[in-house]
C-alpha cells in the first residue's frame, strides 16, 4: 500500500512541472497599425524555441543590404556549426555554402546548423553575434528580450515575450519585405537539398496565411508567429506554450479569426521605426575571417564625400520607405523568375493603378510635392527626378529575358541601385535592359560594382 501511495504522490508532484514547463502566452496585433487587439501573459519572458531565428535573419538581411555579406558570399563551415542538433540541414565541418542557403535553410527548415553558421559567417562567433541580437532587439523595443545564441535551443537567459516577438514579426514584415515570401514557401532549395516548410500546415489550411516561424522545445513547448492577410487587412499572432503542433494551430487560426473580426476593414499603414544600423561594432567579438571565394581586394569602392553621395544616401533610405508603391509589380515578375528574395504581399494603402515591372520607380526619385503642369503636352515623361544617367546590363532577345536579368541585378546590388528606374527599351537589335535615374557619380559607381561581381555593363549619359 506504502508502494502504490509513494508512486501516487510522485505523479502529482510531477504534473504541475510538466505544465510549468510551458506556460501559455498570446498576442494577436494589426499589422498596419500596430494596435493590439488580444493579449494573454504576455509580457511573461519564456523560452522563445526557433521563434529565435526571426531575429537571426532579420540581422542577416540587414547585413545584406550594409554590404557586410552579399547573397552569394560562400561560407565556410565552422565545426560548431556543423555539430548543432537537430532540426538541421546536415552542414559538414569545413564545407563551403552560399549565404542565399543558409537563409533559406533557417527560415523555412528552421535548420540550428544554417543559423549558428550565419552568425558565425557576420560576427566571427555565436557570442558575439548573439550580443548583436539582443542590442538590436532592444533598439526594436524588445525591453524584455535576451538573446544567447542563433539557433534558440534552450539556454540559461535565453529569454523572450509574446509581445516582443510579435513586434519582431512585424519588423520582418515591414523592414525587409523583399525577403518575407521565404516564409510562406511550402519547400526550398536549400543548396544542398530541398527542405520543407515547418509550418506547412498552417500555411495550407488558413486562408491568407503566408508566414511566419514556428519553434518548439521541450521547455518552450510548441511556439508560433504568424500572419495572415484578407483583402487590406492583415493580422499578427502569436502563440507560446502550445501543447503539440497540431493544437497550437488550432489556437493561432482561432487567434487570427478573433484578429480579423476586430480589427476594421480599412487602416493607415504605420510602418515601425527601422532599428539604427551598427553592425558589429562594440561586441568584442573575434574578428570575422575571410570567407571562401572573398577577393584580396573590396568589391565596394569607397565613395568620395561629395554632394552626389549624399543625395544618393537620401534617394535609398526614402526608396526603403516607399516600397510599398511598387510591390504588385516586382512581386508578379520576380515570381517568374525563380530567384531568392521577393517582394511580398505587403498591403498598401496606396490606391493609385498598378505599376508595370518596366516602368517602375520608387516615388523618392520625385521631386518633393510638385505639382504637375497643367495641359502640358511633352514628348517624353521623365522620372529620374534630375538624374539623367543610367547603367546597361545587356541585350538580349525577349522583353521577359532582360526584365529577369533586370530584377536579379537589382537584388544582387540593392545599395547602389535602390531607388533607381528598371527599364527595357527595344530596338530593332533587342531588348536593351536598363537602370536610369541616377547622377553621373552614381551610374560609374553602379557600373563598378556589377563589374566587381562579373556583371558586364556600361553607363548611359543623358540623350
Amino acid at each position: 500500500m506504502g508502494v502504490f501511495l509513494t508512486a501516487f504522490m510522485l505523479v502529482l508532484s510531477f504534473a504541475p512541472l510538466k505544465a510549468l514547463a510551458a506556460p501559455y502566452a498570446a498576442m494577436v496585433i494589426d499589422a498596419r497599425t500596430g494596435e493590439v487587439l488580444h493579449s494573454r501573459n504576455a509580457d511573461t519572458r519564456l523560452h522563445p524555441a526557433s521563434l529565435t531565428k526571426m531575429m537571426t535573419l532579420y540581422i542577416a538581411f540587414e547585413a545584406v543590404r550594409n554590404g557586410e555579406i552579399t547573397l552569394d558570399t560562400q561560407v565556410r563551415i565552422t565545426r560548431a556549426a556543423a555539430a548543432e542538433p537537430p532540426s538541421k540541414l546536415g552542414l559538414r565541418s569545413g564545407q563551403t555554402i552560399a549565404f542565399r542557403y543558409l537563409i533559406r535553410a533557417a527560415a523555412v527548415k528552421s535548420a540550428n546548423d544554417a543559423a549558428t553558421a550565419i552568425g558565425i559567417a557576420i560576427s566571427g562567433s555565436e557570442a558575439a553575434f548573439a550580443r548583436r541580437m539582443t542590442r538590436t532587439a532592444k533598439a526594436m523595443g524588445m525591453s524584455r528580450t535576451t538573446f544567447k545564441n542563433a539557433h534558440g535551443l534552450t539556454e540559461s537567459g535565453h529569454m523572450s515575450t509574446a509581445r516582443d516577438m510579435t513586434t519582431l514579426g512585424r519588423h520582418l514584415l515591414y523592414d525587409y519585405p523583399q525577403y518575407y515570401n521565404l516564409f510562406s514557401r511550402q519547400s526550398t532549395n536549400a543548396g544542398i537539398k530541398t527542405v520543407p516548410n515547418t509550418n506547412r500546415r498552417l500555411l495550407a489550411a488558413y486562408k491568407g496565411a503566408d508566414g511566419i516561424k514556428t519553434g518548439y522545445t521541450r521547455a518552450a513547448g510548441f511556439n508560433l508567429v504568424a500572419s495572415a492577410k484578407r483583402k487590406d487587412e492583415r493580422i499578427i499572432a502569436t502563440v507560446f506554450g502550445g501543447k503539440s503542433g497540431a493544437s497550437r494551430n488550432a489556437k493561432v487560426a482561432e487567434l487570427l479569426d478573433l484578429g480579423f473580426r476586430r480589427a476594421p476593414s480599412r487602416a493607415p499603414i504605420r510602418r515601425p521605426a527601422r532599428p539604427a544600423y551598427a553592425g558589429n561594432a562594440g561586441l568584442g567579438g573575434t574578428q570575422v575571417a575571410r570567407l571562401t571565394g572573398a577577393p584580396k581586394t573590396s568589391l565596394r569602392p569607397a565613395m568620395r564625400p561629395t554632394a552626389a553621395t549624399q543625395v544618393a544616401s537620401a534617394v535609398v533610405d526614402a526608396a526603403d520607405e516607399n516600397r510599398d508603391r511598387i510591390k504588385d509589380g516586382i512581386a508578379a515578375a520576380i515570381a517568374q523568375a525563380d530567384i531568392a528574395p521577393t517582394a511580398p504581399p505587403v498591403e498598401s494603402s496606396d490606391t493609385r493603378p498598378a505599376l508595370r515591372p518596366e516602368n517602375l520607380v520608387l516615388a523618392s526619385t520625385q521631386p518633393a510635392e510638385q505639382p504637375e503642369p497643367e495641359q502640358e503636352v511633352v514628348t517624353r515623361l521623365s522620372t529620374s527626378g534630375g538624374h539623367l544617367w543610367g547603367v546597361n546590363v545587356g541585350r538580349y532577345t525577349t522583353r521577359y529575358e532582360a526584365e529577369k536579368v533586370l530584377l536579379k541585378t537589382a537584388l544582387s546590388e540593392m545599395t547602389a541601385l535602390d531607388g533607381t528606374l528598371r527599364k527595357v527599351n527595344q530596338s530593332s537589335k533587342g531588348f536593351e535592359a536598363t537602370f536610369q535615374g541616377m547622377t553621373r557619380e552614381q551610374a560609374d559607381l553602379a557600373c563598378r560594382r556589377l563589374q566587381a561581381r562579373n556583371v558586364t555593363c556600361f553607363m548611359i549619359g543623358p540623350s
